[in-house]
């Protein structure tokens, strides 16, 4: 089945991608795996990433795909079988996924959104920064280890107090 999805080319887009088990955390314990896939797929496939937070079942990207290529469902796909290979076999695996000879890491779909303007860009790149924060993990983005918060921070985009105080409006984060 293909599904209905963004496809400019040379577009900014958001990801949502989940693990099949939303309880997992094998992301945060493979960290140095999923960076392995996800830099063997970019160096095949070309592709920046603007903003990412990887939490335990999880995770968040903004990509920026090269002028003339929209084929960020190739690289989602190659990222997610490249790790599952990595991992050792023993996770519950539905009667549809072993017809398909499927492993049961990743849910199969994952979410995105074609990013508009500068402005959505830096909504959704708070949203991804404060992203640990909104789900207990930590307690300021900056504890996070697993955060292109770091980057923006050495490149002073953002301060190491960024994200201290959820208020309303511009300060939400990204949520709304």
């Amino acid at each position: 089945m293909r599904y209905r999805r963004a496809d400019a080319a040379g577009g900014t887009y958001f990801f949502t991608v989940n693990l099949a088990d939303r309880r997992s955390d094998v992301l945060v314990q493979h960290i140095d795996d999923l960076r392995e896939v996800m830099k063997t797929v970019k160096d095949a496939h070309p592709f920046t990433i603007l903003a990412m937070v990887v939490l335990p079942e999880h995770l968040h990207a903004i990509w920026r795909l090269p002028q003339g290529d929209a084929d960020y469902p190739l690289r989602w796909s190659l990222i997610k079988a490249g790790f599952s290979r990595r991992l050792v076999k023993g996770e519950p695996i539905c009667a549809s996924r072993q017809t398909r000879r499927e492993r049961g890491i990743w849910q199969r779909r994952y979410w995105e959104h074609q990013i508009r303007d500068e402005t959505d860009l830096a909504h959704h790149a708070d949203y991804i920064h404060f992203n640990p924060v909104k789900h207990g993990w930590v307690a300021l983005p900056v504890d996070w280890p697993y955060s292109t918060l770091h980057g923006y921070i050495e490149r002073g985009m953002l301060t190491p107090d960024w994200g201290g105080r959820a208020g309303d409006g511009e300060d939400a984060y990204g949520e709304r």
